[in-house]
């Protein structure tokens, strides 16, 4: 017997060897699984702050170089690199070789030389001939493949529009010319005279009902006489709005859309003591301009509503100061693809700035004497004073993002003030990315918050109603009723709020004010009714555990009373309309989905786990501490109040936090009933946009590793880091209240 009991000893032993291994060996599984998760969506975060990056891939000696050359040029593959010199010849470098293997003239046949240039678009050109004629040109390169599939480059030399020599300006020398072409054809070309005056030039094609095609020219001056000498002029994207800047640091915009003549609309001074503006560029979106001095200051204007009314206008204010040059600003050129901007000063260094994050993202010390970059931002082309043509592999792939861009406020182009945005797309391509994460933080707080104060007071009044007050039998019944709540899909929950009860409280929404209002008061007068006969031990004895019966009457009376007062409250007091009364009183607009609906919905989906967790938590506390606060004296409530929920505080709160976790991190309910509207503000009628539903509605659309698939791999790294440092703050406070009251 003694060796049967050893035997049955040592088998219990090793069995619970192998049990304490295995679940030590599953607590670290876990633990080492959400660890591999955190450094996954940290490592695909990570490269969002890397700086930008080059290196240089090919530097060769001219073998000729041109003596005056005018403009420089490299494609998208880092294959053919491209020079423009004052005979108007295009010579063409094959990058691999570092030797010339094509030359093509900008124009046939034209034997004068080449006056000035006007870059636009990285690979147009606005060519004013020494005869006063101008000319449209753009550099393409054409993919040629041959029978065994082998792929050749083919420079292409195009000519957009020409225009003949000025002839109304005989007695004044052109010193600059700028052309652009919008799609329908319409073409603009503007002229500086050196009378410091403009010649403003319109060609407009028409089509009749027989197909014939009319061309029509429309010339004018732009009469205004500007605060100073031009030093610097550029045009946008459509031709309708010449900006000029002059040598007393005056910025000047004038409207040149209408063929009767130009209207000066804006006439501001953009530089610090009144320096010499010595370059001008339109940034990609053409809704502000990039200004350069002779200090060597760089900023951004753009056109901002300003007044009030009727009055109300577009007027340049300058939103973005980047970082100075040491020298003066020679020449800007904006990227066709993001809000960068590379400038180049007379000491012959690049920068590379980002406008709205305005991040400093590089510097180029190669003391240059030209430089141009690619279509694709992927490349920098520059000659250095040896005349060496230098490449540049330039790995910039997240301009926008920084710390300013993600947790502050940033002035974007068009709006009034700095303010915190979420707009990760548009209809068009060179509309400025916004990736403000506050929104998303803040409606996270929010829906969680109104959650929160819905199913907080439910869950532990219920508990401790079915835990202290009602019948063993209701409470077996009931608690797994409520705890089944917990299995409902939460898609299932946000289906219903959003096609349901999100129309029925819209529909009724004054009725539910009314009875939020009316409840406490109509519980407190039953109450005073029901105290004397409640007294009674009849009534004590039939009411015993089911005390929340005398409930039902009082909400149903309740509802019914909303129900029937709403129409005429909302006659009386909001002229019929309570929602048209929110939004031309208050300003507040009623969204269908809100924070009610939220409120209801997330807290359906908490409250089972507050109200279980809770319950368990004040029916383990031992009989025998509200057995002695009974004898002493002490009523049911004060017994409640005073030894029961302090014993089981520990437990509820680590109820509430478990409910708050789970709300923070609920996906589907949001999604689909909160409008996903990234707004910052406290309104119960207005929805909200969390971190959680921002990745589901977003990543769908996020290019790999673009710069808002990491963004999103960010939110979801704020969303861990949220939920590890409330449960790691809830625990603190449970160990705590544990110690304190010595049980949990």
């Amino acid at each position: 017997m003694q060796k049967l009991d050893k035997q049955f000893i040592k088998k219990v032993r090793l069995q619970d060897r192998i049990a304490t291994r295995i679940i030590t060996l599953g607590g670290l599984l876990v633990i080492a699984s959400v660890i591999a998760i955190l450094v996954l969506i940290v490592r695909v975060t990570i490269p969002l702050f890397q700086s930008a990056r080059t290196n240089i891939v090919f530097q060769f000696p001219l073998s000729s170089p041109p003596e005056a050359l005018l403009a420089m040029g490299v494609d998208d593959y880092q294959e053919i690199a491209y020079t423009l010199n004052d005979r108007g010849v295009f010579i063409f470098y094959n990058l691999a070789k570092g030797a010339s293997f094509l030359s093509l003239a900008a124009v046939a046949d034209k034997k004068v030389p080449l006056q000035s240039i006007e870059l636009h678009k990285n690979n147009q050109y606005t060519l004013l001939w020494a005869d006063k004629s101008t000319s449209m040109t753009e550099v393409s390169f054409r993919f040629l493949f041959d029978k065994e599939g082998k792929r050749t480059v083919k420079p292409e030399i195009q000519t957009l529009a020409e225009f003949p020599p000025e002839t109304g300006v005989a007695t004044a020398k052109v010193l600059h010319a700028a052309i652009r072409k919008t799609e329908d054809g319409r073409l603009t070309k503007v002229v500086l005279l050196d009378d410091n005056s403009f010649q403003v030039t319109q060609q407009v094609t028409t089509t009749d009902l027989f197909g014939n095609e009319k061309k029509e020219d429309f010339s004018f001056p732009v009469q205004h006489d500007p605060p100073g000498k031009i030093m610097a002029f550029t045009l946008d994207e459509k031709g309708d709005t010449l900006f000029a800047g002059t040598d007393s640091g005056s910025l000047l915009r004038w409207d040149v859309s209408q063929s009767d003549g130009a209207s000066l609309t804006d006439n501001v001074v953009a530089t610090a003591d009144k320096q010499a503006i010595s370059a001008l560029t339109m940034v990609f979106g053409d809704m502000s301009v990039a200004v350069g001095d002779v200090k060597g200051g760089l900023a951004t204007w753009s056109l901002v509503w300003s007044g009030e009314g009727a009055g109300k206008v577009k007027k340049l204010r300058k939103i973005h100061q980047l970082v100075p040059h040491t020298a003066a600003v020679v020449t800007i050129v904006a990227s066709r693809r993001t809000k960068t901007i590379v400038s180049f000063d007379a000491d012959g260094r690049v920068h590379y700035d980002h406008m709205s994050s305005e991040n400093h993202l590089l510097d180029i010390e190669q003391h240059l004497t030209s430089f141009a970059i690619s279509g694709s931002d992927n490349s920098l082309i520059g000659l250095d004073r040896n005349k060496k043509l230098i490449v540049w592999n330039v790995d910039n792939p997240h301009p926008e993002v920084s710390v300013k861009t993600l947790f502050g406020k940033v002035r974007y182009e068009s709006y009034d003030k700095p303010e915190y945005v979420w707009q990760s797309s548009a209809g068009n391509d060179d509309f400025e990315a916004k990736f403000s994460l506050v929104p998303l933080l803040f409606g996270t707080i929010k829906g969680t918050l109104y959650a929160m104060i819905f199913a907080i007071p439910l869950s532990l009044f219920g508990a401790v109603y079915t835990s202290q007050f009602t019948s063993y039998t209701f409470k077996k019944n009931i608690k797994p009723l409520i705890e089944i709540m917990a299995s409902v899909p939460s898609v299932v929950i946000g289906f219903l709020i959003a096609l349901w009860l999100g129309p029925l409280v819209e529909k009724s929404i004054l009725a539910i004010i009314c009875f939020c209002l009316l409840l406490p008061l109509v519980l407190v007068s039953m109450m005073l009714l029901m105290q004397p006969y409640y007294r009674t031990p009849t009534l004590q004895n039939r009411c015993n555990g089911y005390e929340f019966l005398l409930l039902v009457p009082v909400i149903l009376l309740t509802a019914a009373l909303s129900l029937w007062l709403a129409p005429g409250v909302e006659r009386l007091l909001f002229g019929g309309n309570f929602l048209q009364w929110l939004y031309s009183d208050l300003g507040v607009r009623y969204d269908q989905r809100n924070s009610i609906i939220i409120a209801f919905g997330l807290g359906i989906a908490i409250i089972p786990i507050i109200f279980s967790i809770t319950e368990d938590a004040i029916s383990n506390i031992p009989s025998s501490l509200t057995a002695a606060s009974l004898a002493l004296g002490a009523s049911r409530w004060q017994t409640i109040w005073r030894v029961v929920l302090p014993s089981a505080s520990p437990g509820i709160f680590a109820a509430i936090m478990i409910g708050f976790g789970r709300a923070v991190g609920e996906t589907m309910i949001v999604l689909m009933a909160t409008g996903n509207t990234p707004i910052m503000d406290w309104s119960l009628f207005n929805g909200m946009r969390t971190l959680s539903a921002n990745i589901a509605v977003e990543i769908p659309e996020a290019p790999f590793n673009g710069t808002l698939y990491r963004v999103l791999f960010l939110c979801a790294t704020l969303l861990f880091a949220l939920t590890f440092i409330l449960n790691t703050g809830a625990e603190v406070i449970r160990e705590r209240l544990r110690k304190k009251y010595g049980r949990y």
